[in-house]
């Protein structure tokens, strides 16, 4: 599904971010992408979702070279992926069900079918009975849970989340771990960024961890 073949990140003149990064991500496939703060997490990030383009090195993404890739088919391609940023990016003025509606508004869907498909996805991560009311009046929680439910409605081959627990109780991140798991095991290929040691101890995934601009992949041990 992904594969970055010596892949260099930097910003303007400034040192890379990230040097001769290789890696690929397998169909089906969860992992941690981990690292002490300004290892280049985000940066990571934004290049799976095409935010920025690479410095140097080949990326390649569903059998495209992104670097060649014409515009059309770098449309097609983002709305394989979704992304959970870790600032949420909700409407607060909107309701629950028009936030999750917004994505499947934006490719043209309408009717029964766009409605079916967002009040069984908020039914599924327990905030069906609220469909209504604005995103505004809910708890860091329940707003990760929303930004979640937004990001898969378009059922994506992947699934990008940026430190997804950062806002939340202990409780409420093993929650949301869980619901990616679950999302996981649809069929959907997980990858979140985070600085929770705990976490990554108890979940059972690998890691592809950043220092100093290179990465390590680190395999899983034990957990859920």
């Amino acid at each position: 599904m992904v594969r970055f073949d010596n892949v260099g990140m930097r910003y303007g003149t400034a040192p890379e971010v990230l040097r001769d990064v290789s890696f690929s991500l397998q169909t089906g496939s969860f992992h941690f992408i981990t690292g002490a703060s300004g290892a280049g997490k985000s940066t990571l990030l934004r290049l799976l979702y095409f935010a920025h383009r690479p410095t140097r090195g080949l990326i390649t993404m569903f059998q495209h070279d992104l670097a060649t890739a014409d515009r059309r088919t770098l449309t097609a391609l983002r709305r394989r992926i979704g992304i959970v940023f870790q600032d949420f990016r909700l409407l607060d003025h909107l309701s629950l069900r028009e936030n999750v509606a917004l994505p499947l508004k934006i490719d043209g869907l309408s009717g029964p079918q766009l409605e079916s498909s967002v009040e069984e996805l908020l039914d599924w991560i327990g905030l069906g009975k609220r469909i209504d009311i604005h995103a505004s009046t809910l708890s860091g929680g329940e707003k990760q849970r929303l930004a979640i439910a937004r990001a898969v409605v378009r059922r994506p081959a992947l699934l990008l989340a940026d430190e997804p627990t950062g806002n939340v109780d202990p409780d409420n991140s093993v929650r949301l771990l869980r619901l990616f798991r679950e999302l996981n095991k649809l069929g959907t290929s997980v990858v979140i960024a985070t600085h929770d040691e705990s976490l990554c101890t108890r979940f059972n995934y690998p890691r592809l961890h950043l220092l100093d601009g290179c990465m390590r992949f680190i395999p899983a041990e034990g957990g859920e």
